[in-house]
Order: structure tokens, then C-alpha cells, then sequence
């Protein structure tokens, strides 16, 4: 059984614009399609079980690109998702996601990591297309 996905887009963008918006998780709801709600210390997810409550932390370095967040379940369950944006060039970014297989009870709520893997695709293309808006 796979353990993770690893996925990157090149997004046409600033560095510190591009930070600053992937990394404050009252944006997770406008390039995401499971939270519904999110702030520095909580966020609500839509599953297909219903809406669910969770902790969230978010952890970031801009100096090192890294974004990552930290998210505990009602049941006590925890799972991560781990980023890094990379200044290719002046106006050029990579952002690397790297997701990783949810523990048990998070998998029944949030689905296999296939079908996360495919959703986090259309999410990294959402937004590329946001930041590239401007």
C-alpha cells in the first residue's frame, strides 16, 4: 500500500505573494475542496460522512518555503500534510505538496490517498490559477 503522494506545480507568481497567500489557512477554503472553514487553530472539512470539527496548527518557515499543517480529529486521530514553495526565477515558484496516506479511522472520513491524490491535483491547479490572476 502506497504511503504518500508527491506533487508539484509551477506556478507563474511572487515568492513572499505567493507565501503569504498559501500560507494563512483561511485560504485552504478558496483552492481546497474538503475545508469549509478554517483559522489559525480550527477548521471544518467536508466529508462523506458530513462536515467535521478539527484542530489545526499550521507550522511555516517563509525563509525555507516550508507550509506545512497539522490536523487532530475528534476521535483523536492526527494527520499532516507537508509543502514547500521554492523560488525558481524572479516571478517563478514551485510548489511541492507532498500528502501523505491518513491513519484509519481519517480514511474512512477523507477518503483512500488514490482519491485524495486525485483531488489534491485539481486543488494544486485551482491554485495555480489563483495566483496567477493576481
Amino acid at each position: 500500500m502506497k504511503k504518500f503522494d508527491l506533487q508539484g506545480v509551477e506556478i507563474l507568481a511572487n515568492y513572499r505573494e505567493a507565501f503569504n497567500f498559501i500560507s494563512k489557512p483561511q485560504n485552504l477554503t478558496k483552492w481546497t475542496q474538503a475545508f469549509k472553514s478554517a483559522d489559525d487553530t480550527t477548521a471544518e472539512l467536508q466529508t462523506p460522512q458530513g462536515v467535521a470539527t478539527i484542530k489545526l496548527k499550521t507550522s511555516l518557515s517563509e525563509s525555507t518555503g516550508t507550509i506545512d499543517w497539522h490536523m487532530e480529529f475528534a476521535d483523536g486521530s492526527k494527520g499532516s500534510a507537508f509543502s514547500r514553495l521554492i523560488e525558481l526565477e524572479q516571478g517563478l515558484v514551485l510548489y511541492s505538496f507532498t500528502l501523505l496516506a491518513p491513519p484509519v479511522p481519517l480514511e474512512i472520513l477523507e477518503g483512500t490517498l488514490m482519491q485524495q491524490s486525485k483531488t489534491l491535483a485539481q486543488e494544486l491547479q485551482n491554485l495555480k490559477k489563483m495566483l496567477e490572476k493576481g
